[in-house]
Order: structure tokens, then C-alpha cells, then sequence
């Protein structure tokens, strides 16, 4: 009775074998592309390869930002089992999240099939995440972008998001260029979720492309530090500095305060406005040397061209022009040594109606700059109604009209190159830019050596001058236009200077918006920063010095200047 059963079992045992083994060849052979494609689904994933953002370096090759390789930190909520309590307390501590924070995320996103639990996370943290050999827990390859110049750049540069995409700057303006394009691969998954094998490398990343800006961040870290110290100091709302190489049109420094820090974490940064481009202020007398030139222009006037101010004071209709003491009779240069309104006043009348509007037109006022950074402003410039004598006469002192900074900076670059207008970059450029050429070279050599007198003693800018070096400039202090009229208790101050006169190299412009310490004129304000800033600047671009211990120059240049001037 035992042998019967013996075999019977052994017949059972070879039948069920056999129709097994015939079920796997059959299965094989009828439904082997499905069992792939099921067994692949479970197994085998496509993943992609992050691609590294471009670098921005500054004009010399320093570098203003880098993308540094980091990880995140990714769990399948559908796989992982969030109940296991000693999983998940190790996997808090490691992530530096509370256990009962990560169990309701995780619970919480259970229909998903992947979530973020931390970013941008480092090689130290990675490695103490794959120590702990977690089930259905990823690391996932990335980059993260790094300021090595932090606050000072924070404006130009901008900055990215947590997906390395560009949010403000330099990297949101040339978001295409600097943006790569991620590769795939292939790879292989145990029951896990661990990928233990590569099995195929598809596209490559395409990694982003590199970009030189125009920033020399040598007076870039001077402009920040001097500007931050003096809108400190003078208790200012904010503060604006642009430098710009006359040469060739490329913005060497650019700052603004309040900064930001772009290092900073994630949910802490903060970006404040970029000022230079995107404010703009009612530019107060630095328009005063572009009214100069329209009279020159006419034929009728030079520099030494005779007017009477006296008393102090004049009316036209119903609005009194007044300076702050009677200048008696003076000459064009001194109007704008003393910055005198009534005698700017009193020329812009004796003018042709729309001169004055399209000397500042021809100079680029009202106008895009077109550097391309995000959020430029135009301000507000307009020949509406100019025909009114009071229209005409605020125009010619800076009021009734707005500009950026930058605006500013490139009128200022025309005058410094003796009328030709050139575009301005944010980018270095291999090459000098095509050039227009808008107002005559006498004409604009007499305007800025009316302006050097400006930083000479008895001047408004005499805190402007600089040892060594011949400096032009024009001071400005703005009232500021609030809901009931001007406001006589709040000011811009603002200045504008070119260096050296002798052969322009550098024309800056510093805003200090709303001083509440101390004087708020722009000669005792925005002059001193100029002085300090242009002074190292010059130094450090290897700009020769072009004024002897008796200030007088004696260069080459500067002697064809005046001889073509006195003409």
C-alpha cells in the first residue's frame, strides 16, 4: 500500500513539473514581450541627468556665480512605509525634520508616486541618507548656484530658484543662454526602489553657456561698501551708483541699497528692486549742463556769455525762480559752477521753444538703454505742453520730467565723449560699439569745462575733487513730489561726475533717495561718495593722473581740447 502511494506521489510531482515547465515555455515563447514590458515597468526606469547652468564671470574671469553639484532627497510616499517608526525617526534626524512633520508629509502625498522631502542637499548629508539603506528613499543629482561675491553682485547677478531656474538679474535676463538641457539614462531598481545598475546612457546634458559681464567686481566691492557706508550714515531710504567706461559704453559698477543675500536660504531671500534700472527721480540740476549745450548750440552764447540774476529773483506768470543768495551778473560757466537757476532760467527763455527738449532727446533721455536687465524703466519725458514759458523753464533745471539712473549715466557718457552717443552693455564687449554722433566736439568739450569748475573751490561739488585727478561734474537736490506738491523736507540728492577730464575714462552717477541726517544737498551727499569711489577706481584701472600739485593739467590731450574750445 506504501509503493502505491510512493509512485503516485512521484507521478503527481512529475506531472505538476512538467505542466509547469511547459506553462514557462509557453509564456516564453506566446507572451514574452509582455512579460517584459511588465517585468521593465517594475524594474527599469528612465532618469534624468541635471545639466549645469552656464558660469558668470566678471570682466577679469572672476567668477560672479557657479552651480555646485548637490542632491535632493526623494521617497515613493506610495512604497514606503511611514508607520515604521525607526526608518523614520533616522531619516528625520538625518534631514534635520521633526518624525511627526515627515510622517504626515509623507502621508499625506500617499496617491503620489514621488515627492521632495529636502533639497539642495550636501555630499556630507547624501552619504548619511545612503548609510541608512532605506527602502523606496532616492537620491536625486542636482545643482545648486552659488555668489562667491554674496550682496555686492546680488543686483546684477540676480539669482535662481530652487530649480535652478532664473529669478532676477542677469540670470532671469539670459535665462536661454545660461539654462542647459538635462540627458537621460536608464537604469536598473531592485524591489527597493535602489538603483543598482545603469543600463543605458541616452541623450547627454547639454550644459548651459558661460557669460562675461562688463562688471569689474574689483569697483564693484568698492561702489557697494562706500554707497552701503554713506546711505548708513545719512540714515537715506536707498542709494543708486552706476560707473560706466566712457571708452566703450560698459557698465563697470552697478550697486544698490538695500541689498540682498543671494547665498541665503531658499524661503530667506528677499530681493529688493534693482534701483538703477528700474526708479526713477527727477534729476534736479545734473539737466543744467544739457541746457548749457542747447545755448551754445544757438551760436549766441559761450561759457563766459554774461547774465543778469540780480536781485536773486524773477517771476514768470505766476511761479517765482530764485536762487539761495543774489549772484549779481554772471557768466554761463558760473551759472553752472553755482548751479543758479534764475541765470539757467533766464537763458532757456532767451532760447529757441524746443531746445532744450531736444538736446536732452538727442542724449538719450526718455529712452530705453537697452542693457537688458529685467524691469528697465523709461521714465517719464515728454514734449507735451512745453510751449508754456514755466513748462520750458523747470524742464531746463530737471523737473517736470523723470529718469533711471542709468538714463542718466548715458547722457552723461555723451557729453564725456565729446557728444558721441554710444549704447551701453552689461556684457563685456570685444570691440567698441558704432557710435552716433549727436552734439559737436567744441560744444561738449565747453560743457564739461564748465562742469570742472563745479568740484573746483566755490563750486557746488567741491567735495567731488579728487588729488591727482581732474574731475567735471553736476550736483542735484530734488524735492521730492508727494501727494500735496513738493515736499521742502524731503530730498534726492544726486550727482554726476566724469573722470579724468583730461581723456574721460569713467562717468558715475550716485542717487542717495530721502538723507534724513545731516545736509541732503547733493554736493555734501552724493559728492563725497563719487570722490571715494572714483578715486580708487582710477587708481586700480591704471588711469593715469592728469592734474600736477597746482591742478593744473598739462597733458597732451587736455591742451588740444582748450585750443579747439577757444576757437
Amino acid at each position: 500500500m506504501s509503493t502505491w502511494r510512493h509512485y503516485l506521489f512521484l507521478v503527481c510531482f512529475a506531472t505538476t513539473a512538467l505542466a509547469l515547465s511547459v506553462r514557462v515555455v509557453y509564456l516564453g515563447v506566446t507572451e514574452r514581450d509582455f512579460l517584459q514590458e511588465e517585468g521593465d515597468r517594475r524594474s527599469v526606469y528612465k532618469e534624468d541627468l541635471p545639466a549645469m547652468r552656464g558660469m558668470i564671470y566678471d570682466r577679469n574671469g572672476e567668477a560672479l556665480a557657479v552651480s555646485t553639484p548637490v542632491f535632493a532627497v526623494a521617497v515613493n510616499p506610495k512604497l514606503f512605509d511611514a508607520t515604521n517608526q525607526t526608518e523614520l525617526s533616522e531619516l528625520a534626524r538625518v534631514l534635520e525634520l521633526g518624525a511627526g512633520e515627515l510622517e504626515r508629509t509623507i502621508l499625506n502625498n500617499r496617491q503620489r508616486g514621488f515627492l521632495y522631502l529636502r533639497r539642495h542637499v550636501s555630499w556630507e548629508r547624501m552619504d548619511a541618507v545612503r548609510q541608512l539603506k532605506l527602502g523606496h528613499v532616492s537620491l536625486v543629482p542636482e545643482y545648486r548656484r552659488y555668489y562667491p561675491a554674496g550682496e555686492s553682485v546680488a543686483h546684477v547677478v540676480g539669482m535662481t530658484n530652487i530649480d535652478d531656474l532664473g529669478l532676477e538679474g542677469i540670470e532671469l535676463a539670459f535665462e536661454e543662454q545660461l539654462r542647459g538641457e538635462p540627458g537621460t539614462k536608464t537604469v536598473l531598481r531592485d524591489r527597493k526602489g535602489q538603483a543598482i545598475d545603469d543600463l543605458e546612457y541616452g541623450r547627454a546634458p547639454r550644459f548651459g553657456t558661460d557669460l562675461q559681464l562688463s562688471i569689474d567686481s574689483r569697483l564693484q566691492y568698492i561702489a557697494y561698501r562706500e554707497l552701503k557706508s554713506a546711505v548708513q550714515s545719512h540714515s537715506a531710504k536707498s542709494g543708486s551708483l552706476i560707473m560706466v567706461d566712457v571708452k566703450t559704453g560698459e557698465i563697470l559698477a552697478l550697486v544698490n541699497q538695500p541689498s540682498f543675500n543671494p547665498n541665503g536660504p531658499i524661503n530667506q531671500r528677499i530681493p529688493t528692486r534693482n534701483r538703477v534700472v528700474t526708479d526713477t527721480y527727477e534729476p534736479g540740476s545734473t539737466i543744467k549742463p544739457f541746457t548749457a549745450m542747447a545755448a551754445l548750440e544757438t551760436g549766441r552764447y559761450g561759457s563766459d556769455s554774461k547774465i543778469e540774476t540780480s536781485p536773486g529773483y524773477f517771476w514768470i506768470d505766476n511761479k517765482m525762480i530764485q536762487d539761495p543768495v543774489n549772484l549779481n551778473t554772471i557768466s554761463l560757466s558760473q551759472a553752472i559752477q553755482k548751479s543758479s537757476q534764475v541765470a539757467i532760467a533766464k537763458v532757456t527763455l532767451d532760447l529757441p521753444e524746443g531746445s532744450v527738449f531736444q538736446v536732452l532727446q538727442r542724449s538719450g533721455i526718455g529712452e530705453y538703454v537697452g542693457t537688458g536687465l529685467p524691469g528697465e524703466a523709461i521714465g517719464r519725458f515728454s514734449n507735451v505742453g512745453r510751449t508754456s514759458r514755466v513748462s520750458r523753464v523747470v524742464m531746463s533745471y530737471g523737473y517736470g520730467f523723470s529718469v533711471t539712473p542709468m538714463q542718466l549715466a548715458s547722457a552723461y557718457v555723451t557729453l564725456a565723449s565729446h557728444g558721441n552717443r554710444l549704447p551701453l552693455s552689461i556684457l563685456k564687449r570685444t570691440r567698441p560699439p558704432e557710435s552716433e554722433r549727436v552734439f559737436d566736439i567744441e560744444a561738449a568739450a565747453e560743457v564739461v569745462a564748465m562742469m570742472e569748475q563745479v568740484t573746483e573751490r566755490g563750486g557746488t561739488a567741491a567735495k567731488a575733487s579728487i588729488d591727482h585727478y581732474r574731475v567735471a561734474g553736476k550736483t542735484g537736490t530734488a524735492r521730492v513730489l508727494g501727494q500735496n506738491g513738493y515736499n521742502d523736507e524731503r530730498h534726492v540728492a544726486l550727482f554726476a561726475g566724469i573722470a579724468p577730464v583730461s581723456d574721460p575714462r569713467i562717468v558715475m552717477v550716485v542717487v542717495v533717495n530721502e538723507p534724513q541726517s545731516g545736509s541732503a544737498s547733493g554736493g555734501q551727499v552724493a559728492a563725497p561718495i563719487f570722490a571715494r569711489v572714483a578715486e580708487h577706481s582710477l587708481r586700480l584701472l591704471g588711469v593715469m593722473p592728469d592734474k600736477n600739485r597746482s591742478g593744473v593739467d598739462e597733458s597732451p590731450r587736455a591742451n588740444t581740447l582748450l585750443a579747439k574750445r577757444d576757437r
